[in-house]
C-alpha cells in the first residue's frame, strides 16, 4: 500500500475507502520532540484542507489538515500516552486517525512518494 502526501506534510494511505493519515518524517523532524497530539472525535466530518488535528512539540504547535474529505472512523488513542511515537514512527505506529472518504477524487490532488521527496528537496 503506497503513501501519498500533501504540501503540508501529511501522509495518507488508502485501504478501500478508509484512509490512514499522519505526518511525514520530514514534518516530525521540523517539529522536534512531540509532546501532545489533539485528535478529533470519531464521527466528525472534514472537508479537504480543513484543520482536523493539532500536534504540539517542544518548539511549536502545528495544525494537521485533512488531505481528503471524510468522516473520522478511528483515532490513534495510544498517542495520548505516547505522543513521542510520532517522532519514532511517523509513517507507522505514529499515525493520527482514519477517515472514511466522502470524495475519492480528492486523492488525485496528492503527491506520490517520489513527487513528495522532490518537493521536500526544494524547501
Amino acid at each position: 500500500m503506497s503513501s501519498h502526501y500533501t504540501k503540508d506534510h501529511e501522509w495518507i494511505r488508502l485501504d478501500g475507502d478508509v484512509a490512514t493519515i499522519g505526518i511525514s518524517d520530514y514534518a516530525q523532524e521540523q517539529l522536534g520532540d512531540v509532546v501532545y497530539v489533539e485528535l478529533p472525535e470519531i464521527g466528525k466530518q472534514f472537508e479537504q484542507g480543513a484543520e482536523m488535528a493539532v500536534v504540539e512539540s517542544v518548539k511549536a504547535a502545528s495544525e494537521i489538515f485533512a488531505p481528503v474529505a471524510g468522516e473520522v472512523v478511528e483515532v490513534n488513542a495510544a498517542l495520548d500516552d505516547e505522543p513521542g511515537t510520532v517522532n519514532e514512527s511517523p509513517e507507522g505506529d505514529g499515525w493520527f486517525l482514519k477517515l472514511k472518504l466522502t470524495n475519492a477524487a480528492d486523492m488525485s490532488s496528492l503527491m506520490d512518494a517520489e513527487a513528495y521527496k522532490a518537493f521536500v528537496e526544494t524547501i
